[in-house]
């Protein structure tokens, strides 16, 4: 396998509800395993994701999980996760769905570097940044 980059989302009790989410939004492949499953049956909440990936059919990766009890979490402080590309009919649809339940603070439009661009935070608190390129003239 190559090295890849990608996100790695935390969440506190809703992580399979989000990568259900995105696995609507990106469509794939979503797998998940439990703290349960990892043998933690003792903890406060076995059923919640340990670790979790989401791969799709357009080359996107996302993996996530529950933080334990205890963990502090502060969802969008410090990650904006970015789609790019020159597939404008894909990234608008994912645009759509991400943005639609969540907060618009920059609309999807034409920019002065000549791609669309658009910023949301979709209803988990998830920072989503979506260019799409345009053709060279």
């Amino acid at each position: 396998m190559a090295s890849r980059l990608n996100p790695y989302i935390n969440f506190t009790g809703n992580a399979t509800q989000a990568m259900e989410f995105y696995k609507d939004v990106f469509g794939g492949s979503l797998t998940v395993m439990t703290y349960g499953d990892a043998g933690a049956s003792d903890m406060p909440n076995p059923e919640q994701m340990m670790h979790g990936m989401l791969e799709t059919d357009s080359g996107y990766t996302l993996m996530a999980s529950d933080l334990p009890p205890g963990v502090p979490h502060n969802p969008g402080d410090t990650i904006s996760v970015s789609l790019s590309g020159d597939d404008g009919d894909d990234l608008r649809r994912y645009w759509t769905k991400l943005s639609a339940s969540g907060t618009v603070s920059i609309p999807l439009e034409k920019q002065m570097w000549g791609d669309e661009f658009g910023a949301c935070k979709d209803q988990f608190g998830i920072n989503w940044l979506v260019n799409i390129s345009q053709a060279s003239a």
